[in-house]
Formats: C-alpha cells, structure tokens, sequence
C-alpha cells in the first residue's frame, strides 16, 4: 500500500472473494486509488473475457502512472475479471458453464457459475460507482475496428461524453429498444443509472502497442473530462456518432469462413461481406450486406460454427 501525508492509504490491493463458486472460492485482485481531493468514484474493468489481453494491458499500464496525489476522487481498477477463463485461455465463454460473462450482468446468486461472478462483480465494483469504462478488445479469433459503445438509457448523454471523450473515430449508441447486446456490464450499469461505456481496440489476442496506446489514450481523456487527472485531452482527427447501434451477422451454417471486405471500410447493402464453404471447398452460404455500414469486426478464423459471428456492421437507417 502507499500512504498519503495524512496518513490514509492513497493506492490499495485487494481481492473480491466470491465463496461457494463450485469448484472453490475465487479471489478477484483489483487496484483502489483514493485521491487528496473529492470527485467522482470511477471503476474501471478489464478482462471480462479471459483472452483480450490489450484492455488488461493498458489498465495495468494506466493504473502504474496515476498520481494519487494529483488525483480527484477514486479510481477502482479491476484488471482482470474473469479469472477462469485468462488462466485457463478460454476465449469468449467462462469454462465451467460455457456462458459469455458479458450477457450475465447484473447477474444471480441463483444461477451457474457466470451468473454468481457476475453478481458480486456487478454489487462490488459497478453499482454505487459513479461512472464505469469497460476495456475489450477482439478475443482470440477476431479482430476489431477501434470503437466506443455505450446504451440509451436516462444517462445516456452522461455516458456519451465519456464516449466522444474516449478519442476513438467510431462511437456507437446502442438503442435501449432491441439490444444487440444484452447483460452487458456497461448496459446493465445504465439499467441502475450509472453512466458507462465499452471501449474495444486490438484483436486476436495480440499485445498490439498501438491498441494498448488507444486505450490508454482514451482512460487518460476520460479522466480528465471528469475533472479527476490533469491530462490533456486527445481527440480523435475525425469522429463519427453512429446513433442507430449495430448489425452483428452470423453464419447459419457451420464450415470455413472466408472474409472478403476489409476492417474500417464501408459496405453498401447487398455487398458480399464472405463466404462459407464446405470442407471440400464447395460455397454453402454467401454473406451479404442487409445494409448499408461499416464494418466493425471481422472473424479472423477459418473455422466457424452455425450461428457463428462473422462480422459486425455499423448500423446506419434507424429500424
């Protein structure tokens, strides 16, 4: 621990202990940084999935330079959420009930094994929080445009402001009607009325220093919009609000991906995105456009199954 003159602990380390998980209790490390001054209480999440370790990366970095002593408010680091799934190099699901940790929240103490660490994770670190910034990145077999997503909500303009804040070119608002993503931590965050986002850059479980750098980028300018650090502010050269969410397109049938578009570029409706084939090389499904967009994420791995994600449009009609 470091110790401020007055005596209080300006940075601590502890661990959310979660009893009665089924195989034994875990411990969820996590980083509090008290300020000499008042302000907001910021968490800040990483690793939500096991395998995107750019988000990860960059809040260790960013936690190392904080200043507790040019700090206003509090800065709850968690660097590392889903700890089963980073020890065991799981991507996307938590191994023990194969369920995606970020469609749980706010979580169960009734339900599986997701469910409860979503639950402490969401009572502990997000709810009573002030604002939250989620840190994601492409897991092991995609990779992402750099973007910032935050939900419609009675706070959404709160969370729009960190998001434009975040310096990233794409920012997307999910409509509160349809989500796309449901059970999220920043989405659910909303739901209790706590201004959040989700910021994703790198991919393909690549310690990319230029995604690292975004993210950093982007904490330090969030930070000092909320009067909290005495950054100054990036922006990003050209920014784009893309205010009706997203299409997420998957693969009805099962077999090997080909993309045939390029991360960042547009596509305009009826574009083919990819193709599916069988094993003996034989096209099976042809991927189109249902609109207009831009794309996102791209499925970097051959190897998908039905009902696979392939890609992620940029959503531009409202529905």
């Amino acid at each position: 621990m470091i110790e401020d003159p007055t005596g209080q602990e300006a940075v601590t380390r502890s661990y959310l202990r979660i009893p009665g998980l089924p195989d034994r209790d875990l411990e969820v490390p996590y980083i509090e940084i008290r300020g000499r001054e008042a302000g907001p209480r910021l968490t800040v999440l990483a690793g939500v999935h096991g395998c995107e370790y750019v988000g990860m990366a960059a809040l260790r970095e960013f936690v190392a330079e904080v200043n507790p002593a040019k700090l206003s408010g509090v800065i709850t680091a968690v660097p590392v959420v889903n700890l089963p799934a980073y020890t065991s190099r799981t991507p996307f699901v938590v191994p023990a009930d194969g369920k995606n940790l970020n469609r749980c929240f706010p979580g169960d103490t009734k339900g599986t094994y997701s469910d409860v660490l979503a639950h402490h994770v969401f009572e502990r670190f997000i709810r009573g929080a002030d604002y939250l910034i989620d840190l994601h990145s492409g897991d092991v077999p995609e990779t992402i445009e750099p973007l910032v997503v935050y939900d419609e909500s009675p706070v959404s303009e709160a969370a729009r402001q960190m998001a434009v804040a975040y310096g990233i070119q794409h920012v997307i608002k999910q409509p509160a009607a349809g989500r796309v993503t449901a059970g999220t931590t920043s989405s659910s965050a909303a739901d209790v009325g706590v201004p959040a986002i989700t910021a994703e850059a790198g991919g393909n479980g690549i310690l990319d220093r230029q995604a690292i750098a975004t993210h950093v980028r982007g904490l330090r300018n969030v930070a000092a919009t909320l009067g909290m650090l005495p950054y100054e502010v990036e922006q990003a050269p050209r920014q784009i609000e893309h205010d009706h969410g997203w299409n997420w397109i998957h693969t009805p049938v099962g077999g090997w991906w080909e993309p045939l578009v390029e991360l960042g570029k547009r596509a305009e409706k009826g574009d083919v995105l990819g193709r599916v084939s069988d094993l003996f090389g034989d096209v099976i499904h042809e991927v189109k456009a249902p609109e207009a967009g831009i794309l996102m994420l791209i499925t970097t791995s051959p190897a998908v199954a039905a009902d696979g994600l392939l890609t992620i449009l940029t959503r531009e009609v409202a529905e």
